[in-house]
């Protein structure tokens, strides 16, 4: 189950040093300049067994004459909306500011639990004066020290609490298609071709998440979930926070399903933010196949299916096994082969391969090909197995894997990708002393 945790509050108060502290990268730009955070940062953290995504916001700022301001606070309450718990911070080092007035009144707006965050406790002096902050109305303060981490243990407890408590609905134990991409890419125009093929056996399924809307497709010997990522908006509220808006909630739909259907424009092309959505997808584990819509535009003198995608796969690499189907929505092409594609794909990433199977095929390839010997160290794989795991990932159990140098690990993962079929699928190869 996907949980969105987003961390607000006026500028330099350590919402970025948080969420690097959450997230273990150091992924937001942390500065002493307030108002450094202008785009939206997003990572990955867990706390007792709950995995979740932090959302480092831009310092909200009212009645400035910053030229940012409107849109950073329009993109803080569209993440306060996505979000389930909102971590509202301020700094005991500064004191109560009306500027944290402006915010409070900004989340009591909003009906998600609101934790109350007193930043840069880092002395009994310091905590002494955190009590000034209860005059925003809120019930509890959590004093913590983003820097050193001290507090954020007490606050985390709380806040996965609150994840234990969300109702959770019952879904079908099908495979589930995220369709992502860009806006106006032809998302919900290829969810309407196929559910527009068979609409008595369409079945709307309430998900587990607030927005996440799964529908069944049970046709053409198919059986598949499929992650609508559209959603609902009011019109004035997604206008200008469209880009932000779409990446908020493909990484939901990431998150919630098993394989993604990454659509591309043709008559655009690949983008920066396509490559971030196949990152994350890849990052997640996520089986991956990108449609390359709207072909139909393209002059085909100057573009042919093999230039295009050599293109693409020179953009995603290293990670370029990966199937490309050439659409157009509008004129049903090839939608079917979509699904053909995705359900391959799906088989490919749920497939176990024997520890047989595995020693038979792949124990001599790398021992005919063992890695380099280091500083006179030779390294000898004795024994490979697949960990029982949501995603294909294999240990190499050797005498010395920190020999083991990058270069050799993907010549493995090719191998393994000659031998059995991943085309699509993410796999992760591990090597561990035995």
């Amino acid at each position: 189950m996907s949980n969105i945790v987003a961390i607000v509050g006026r500028p330099n108060v350590g919402k970025s040093t948080l969420f690097n502290r959450l997230t273990g990268e150091r992924a937001a730009i942390v500065d002493e300049t307030s108002g450094v955070t202008r785009d939206r940062h997003y990572g990955t953290s867990d706390w007792n067994g709950f995995e979740f995504s932090v959302i480092d916001t831009g310092g909200v700022i009212i009645g400035s004459e910053d030229i940012f301001e409107d849109a950073i606070r329009k993109q803080v309450e569209l993440a306060m909306e996505e979000a389930d718990i909102i971590l509202f911070m301020v700094d005991v080092k500064e004191g109560l500011s009306p500027l944290d007035e402006d915010v409070a009144q900004l989340v009591r707006r909003s009906p998600k639990k609101v934790f109350l965050v007193a930043n840069k406790v880092d002395n009994f002096q310091r905590s002494a004066n955190a009590p000034e902050f209860y005059a925003l109305g809120f019930d509890k303060i959590y004093e913590i020290s983003s820097i050193n981490g001290s507090g954020t243990g007490e606050l985390l407890d709380d806040v996965v609490i609150e994840f234990e408590q969300k109702t959770i609905e019952e879904v079908p134990d099908l495979p589930k298609i995220a369709f992502i991409g860009r806006p106006n890419v032809g998302k919900s125009s290829m969810i309407n071709a196929l559910l527009g093929d068979e609409r008595n056996i369409v079945t709307p399924i309430a998900g587990t998440t607030r927005d996440t809307i799964y529908t069944r497709y049970n046709s053409f010997g198919f059986d598949f979930l499929l992650v609508d990522t559209a959603g609902v908006r009011k019109k004035g509220k997604v206008s200008e926070n469209i880009e932000f808006y779409s990446v908020m909630r493909s990484i939901r739909a990431i998150e919630n399903s098993d394989i993604c259907v990454l659509m591309i424009d043709a008559s655009t092309g690949i983008e920066s933010q396509d490559i971030n959505l196949f990152g994350l997808a890849q990052k997640n584990h996520k089986g991956i196949v990108i449609v390359v819509n709207k072909w139909d535009l393209v002059e085909k003198d100057t573009n042919t299916h093999k230039d295009y995608e050599q293109f693409i796969r020179n953009k995603i690499a290293p990670f370029t096994d990966v199937p490309i189907i050439f659409t157009s929505v509008i004129n049903k092409q090839r939608i079917h082969k979509t699904l053909e594609t995705a359900n391959k794909v799906h088989k490919s990433r749920s497939q176990s391969i024997s520890t047989r199977k595995l020693m038979d095929i792949m124990l001599p390839i790398v021992t005919e090909t063992p890695p380099p010997a280091v500083k006179g160290k030779f390294v000898k794989v004795k024994y490979i197995t697949q960990l029982k795991l949501a995603y294909p990932a294999f240990v190499f159990f050797c005498n010395l894997p920190q020999y083991v140098g990058d270069s050799y690990k993907r010549f493995v993962e090719n191998r393994l990708r000659e031998q059995f079929d991943f085309n699509g699928v993410p796999i992760e190869i591990f090597y561990r002393q035995k």
